[in-house]
């Protein structure tokens, strides 16, 4: 099911993304915390902490810092992982942010003629107003992602280590 196949509610956030990467990488981005801090974070911020204990029950917490917004921190926990095709894990803000609840994001990775397709999907949000808050911030990091894994692929097609 595509973002344009589905009627989206008040409560829940959808991004679709296709990058010019394998599958394979996409995911390798997201599990390996020397990748990840590379660019997890939105555009114009800097992950200065990144942990993650990648594996169904693990943790994991980023502090990130902007000119903009200062110091944000978040975290949670994973729920699922299947390589290749899917994460789940919660999320919630650890400092005062003024948002009052932790959400569930779902990360779904398909392939398709050697190219991802991402979804990100995020719920619940106590309001319209909470959700759009987010999707600047997680279109942005998005970017950020997109930007970071079809550079290594390009990199991983010149033959240079990752």
């Amino acid at each position: 099911m595509t973002a344009s196949d589905r009627k989206i509610a008040d409560n829940e956030l959808f991004i679709e993304r296709e990058f010019d990467a394998p599958v394979e990488l996409v995911f390798r981005i997201w599990e390996d915390r020397d990748h990840a801090i590379r660019w997890w974070g939105p555009e114009k911020f800097t992950t200065t902490e990144l942990e993650i204990d990648f594996r169904p029950g693990g943790k994991w917490c980023a502090t990130m810092l902007s000119k903009a917004y200062g110091v944000s921190q978040m975290g949670g926990e994973y729920r699922e992982i299947i390589k290749n095709q899917k994460i789940v894990f919660t999320f919630a803000w650890t400092h005062e942010s003024g948002f009052d609840m932790d959400t569930i994001v779902t990360v779904i990775f398909t392939e398709n003629n050697g190219k991802t397709l991402q979804t990100f999907h995020q719920t619940p949000f106590s309001s319209v107003k909470v959700r759009d808050s987010h999707v600047g911030g997680w279109n942005s990091f998005i970017n950020d992602e997109q930007i970071y894994a079809e550079n290594l692929a390009l990199a991983q097609t010149k033959g240079l280590p990752l």
